[in-house]
């Protein structure tokens, strides 16, 4: 029995590589090339499952060609506001993603953002690579102290329970948050995690706010002009959610002005073409989309597309379908 045709659009780890080589008949993306929407379409039309990657548009333009052979596409990735799910399933196509694997590392990477923005640490290690350092003295690059400060969190999800855990209890901080679907009142009490009833509550209360909710049309440019007036001048804002989140011009112009202090970004709108004004500002950190980049969770990652793609090819229901 010949194995199932997989074709992967970006390099994984090569432990995941190897793993999807012994079990499939896979085309591997050797120089890890942005794949073209003619590329994708041909994908879907010679392989039994195609598996993006968050950078690639599965758009109705690439899903609705003729002579389609795939029957699912193993996401490697939380997140699928880069797929049309509505196209996806007009064309009887599985898609899966990735939850769970890569909760902890995302929200360490989100307190990184927190500690580096509010003490300048971006700043400083261009301060001191740039040879301007003359030493240390009282007044020199001041930063905000986190400890015993409100975090508002945007979402109340995995890898903000998970990030609300790291900052309550190792830094002490008061968690408050804004959630249509709240968790367990016993996580919250763990937490002494308190719920806002609108997000403009915990935007005009909190020190630091962190966006923990998915991309898409009903979140696209939450964080606008109007809600960044409503946090405090002293405030920060983190993004390790989805760039569409925050309208970015309205971001730049609240920290040109003073609006909020500073904020500490891991996406960006059009990623990863970054509006050019951002690039000027000290009071930003800029991350490369990093909340997943460790070895461990990037092949958990992996891994969890292949078990999805095991139970499929075998007629079972993949753990993590989405539609």
């Amino acid at each position: 029995m010949s194995k199932p045709r997989v074709i992967v659009t970006r390099k994984w780890p090569d432990q995941v590589e190897q793993t999807l080589q012994e079990l499939f008949d896979v085309q591997l993306n050797v120089d890890d090339h942005q794949m073209s929407v003619s590329e994708l379409q041909q994908a879907l039309q010679s392989a039994d499952a195609l598996c993006p990657t968050v950078s690639d548009s599965i758009n109705a333009e690439v899903l609705d060609v003729d002579s389609k052979q795939a029957r699912i596409l193993g996401s490697y990735g939380v997140g699928f506001n880069h797929i049309d799910l509505e196209a996806a399933k007009a064309n009887a196509l599985v898609v899966t993603n990735t939850p769970d694997v890569l909760t902890d590392c995302t929200a360490d990477l989100a307190m990184t953002l927190m500690l580096m923005i509010a003490r300048r640490a971006g700043e400083g290690e261009r301060h001191v690579r740039s040879k301007e350092w003359t030493g240390w003295r009282p007044t020199h690059m001041i930063g905000t102290k986190i400890t015993g400060k409100t975090l508002g969190l945007i979402g109340m999800g995995r890898i903000a329970r998970a990030m609300a855990h790291k900052a309550h209890h190792g830094f002490g901080m008061k968690i408050i948050f804004s959630d249509p679907y709240p968790p367990p009142q016993d996580l919250l009490d763990s937490l002494q995690a308190e719920s806002r009833d609108s997000m403009e509550e915990v935007l005009q209360e909190a020190d630091f706010v962190s966006l923990h909710c998915p991309g898409g049309k009903e979140t696209w440019h939450l964080i606008n002009e109007e809600r960044l007036a409503m946090m405090k001048s002293s405030a920060f804002l983190i993004n390790s959610a989805r760039g569409d989140v925050v309208d970015s011009q309205a971001l730049i112009e609240a920290l040109k002005t003073g609006g909020i202090a500073g904020a500490g970004l891991d996406v960006y709108e059009g990623e990863p073409n970054i509006a050019e004004e951002f690039l000027t500002l000290d009071n930003v950190v800029l991350l490369p989309h990093l909340g997943s980049a460790s070895m461990e969770t990037r092949v958990a990652m992996g891994m969890r597309v292949i078990d999805n793609l095991k139970a499929f090819f075998v007629g079972e229901e993949p753990h993590d379908r989405v539609v």
